[in-house]
């Protein structure tokens, strides 16, 4: 029996519908699209336009899910509030406090990989001096308000989107012959060309593409400002057609341009296509971009755990401190942002000072928790939302690709140890919700 959401937590917005549209283009496209998609062509070759294609699929099937929640019932604490409406209390408490911790961590490797981006200009200078000054940027965002950070990600979502555009018509004069000796490659012919890896290949990668939609929780929670809260899901999928039209074209420009042998992790796929056409300005001004990409997510990411543990606060799933507000100019309770920010130190640390592979291993793992919580957004939605025999299918194909995308980190053995300590970390919060239980019970039996 479906349960019915109540309409007694309207939250007023001033949002119109393609600005939330902007301000998810601001979130999501980061350096896991800039960055991370190198591993994932690398991995498996022209397929990986496959990848994204079903990453876009899922997106656009997770967010449409969390959209109509969002329309017919606006909560501050959006998909964990959606859990806990669903599926009680441990769900709503397990949900919020897998995105927090799992943000955290990430925060702290975007931090990194904003610091090593800035040394491309100033090699030798400590990446914890450029850590420092982004974190203290990023908290500066969010203490400007909730309008302020609006603003600024309209901002970055047009200058990540116009670097992006300059890649594709810069791509587009080399793939023609109008720069220098014009493209290397043509198009793949035969299956083993477009699937040098197999479909294991295709399957290990997909965790990659993922990754490079990630943000679309940030733009669930910002659906409480919307005007028209119904303009949700036409808001999602505005955002989604944009990305997926860029995401598509610019990945396969690149491809036909030069070998997938020739792309490494650590390098945009993008400066590795062009960087033989002699165009000097162009890794300078797409650093510059991917700076930019890093930041917006990072202050996305630091913008939505702050309200999430503020929500969580209210609802008693964390110390009711973090909730109490005694300046109000500020956009958030102190004490909260002071966690958050205690949080992010710790993060910048454990990235400077562990190994990279453990530290990368603690950062794929949060990655997969991020999706998660998809799977959470889900099922909540089979719960708490009467569907149709469209959105059953939609579902089910939602919650397939989530498997495909969780399980092919198993068949990478870079992302493998990830897998596992995402597990721990799900482990050590269902060990928290089991000495929470009995207190929980008393509480419901004296209210």
């Amino acid at each position: 029996m479906k349960k019915k959401i109540g309409c007694g937590s309207q939250v007023e917005g001033k949002l119109k519908w393609w600005q939330l549209s902007l301000i998810g283009v601001g979130c999501i496209i980061g350096t896991g699209y800039f960055l991370g998609s190198s591993i994932a062509i690398k991995a498996t070759g022209p397929s990986v336009l496959i990848a994204f294609l079903l990453a876009a699929v899922c997106t656009f099937i997770v967010f449409d899910a969390l959209a109509k929640m969002s329309a017919q019932d606006p909560q501050k604490g959006s998909f964990r509030s959606y859990a806990k409406k669903a599926y009680g209390r441990w769900a709503g408490f397990s949900s919020g406090w897998v995105y927090w911790s799992s943000e955290m961590l990430i925060m702290g490797s975007q931090l990194t990989a904003l610091s090593l981006f800035t040394r491309f200009w100033f090699d030798g200078i400590p990446l914890w001096v450029f850590a420092s000054i982004y974190a203290v940027l990023g908290i500066a965002v969010v203490l400007i308000g909730t309008k302020g950070f609006e603003r600024m990600e309209n901002v970055f979502a047009v200058t990540k989107v116009a670097a992006i555009l300059m890649f594709i018509v810069l791509a587009s004069l080399a793939l023609f012959g109008f720069l220098d000796q014009g493209a290397k490659q043509g198009l793949p012919r035969t299956i083993s060309e477009v699937l040098p890896h197999g479909f294991l290949g295709l399957w290990g990668a997909l965790l990659y593409a993922f990754y490079a939609f990630g943000g679309i929780e940030v733009m669930g929670i910002m659906t409480v400002r919307l005007e028209k809260k119904e303009d949700a899901p036409k808001a999602g999928r505005s955002m989604l057609i944009l990305l997926g039209i860029i995401y598509i074209v610019s990945l396969s420009l690149a491809i036909l341009i030069v070998s997938f042998h020739d792309f490494h992790g650590n390098q945009s796929p993008f400066i590795t296509a062009l960087e033989t056409y002699h165009l000097p300005f162009f890794p300078h001004v797409f650093n510059g971009a991917m700076i930019v990409a890093g930041f917006s997510t990072m202050s996305a990411s630091f913008f939505s755990v702050t309200t999430m543990i503020v929500t969580l606060s209210e609802d008693g799933d964390a110390p009711a401190l973090f909730s109490k507000q005694k300046k109000k100019k500020l956009q958030f309770p102190l004490p909260a942002l002071l966690l958050t920010t205690a949080g992010l130190v710790v993060s910048i640390v454990l990235s400077l000072l562990l190994p990279g592979k453990i530290y990368e291993y603690i950062t794929t793992a949060a990655g997969l928790m991020l999706i998660y919580n998809w799977f959470f957004i889900l099922i909540s939605f089979h719960r708490l939302i009467k569907q149709t025999v469209w959105d059953k299918v939609k579902q089910a194909v939602g919650l397939l690709l989530i498997l495909l995308a969780v399980s092919g980190t198993l068949l990478e053995s870079a992302s493998r140890p990830g897998f596992f300590a995402s597990l721990g970390f799900l482990i050590v919060i269902s060990l928290v919700i089991l000495k929470l239980r009995h207190k929980w019970k008393e509480e419901e039996a004296t209210s």
